[in-house]
């Protein structure tokens, strides 16, 4: 019998954390970098975001670029040093630091996200 692979979700998670921080980092490099520290656009105020953030939807969209983007990540640092460094020999350490950094960084940013007051 055939071992089965999980490389076929890692590579979706890849997929689709780069592409949802392809469109959506920037816009927030644009608003928290340029356009509100530039004052082209007034910066929300204290009350505003703190109320924005109490609803559950801007939640899962932070949870969402988080854990997306943090398993993007770890996919393409292991395949760099794989390939680029040449050290597959250590496999499994490099598979359980770089997707154990990706699951610690989501469950950090789950909590941080549900716990917020």
């Amino acid at each position: 019998m055939a071992k089965q692979s999980n490389e076929p979700i890692l590579w979706a998670l890849f997929s689709a954390g780069g592409v949802f921080a392809a469109f959506a980092i920037p816009v927030h490099l644009f608003l928290l970098g340029l356009a509100f520290p530039l004052g082209w656009i007034p910066a929300p105020g204290y009350e505003y975001l703190h109320g924005l953030f109490s609803s559950p939807l801007p939640r899962i969209y932070l949870f969402a670029l988080c854990f997306l983007a943090l398993f993007h990540w770890a996919h393409r640092f292991r395949y760099t040093l794989y390939d680029g460094l040449q050290i597959k020999h250590l496999n499994e350490v490099i598979f359980v630091c770089c997707y154990g950094g990706a699951i610690f960084g989501t469950v950090l940013a789950g909590y941080l996200l549900w716990n917020f007051h």
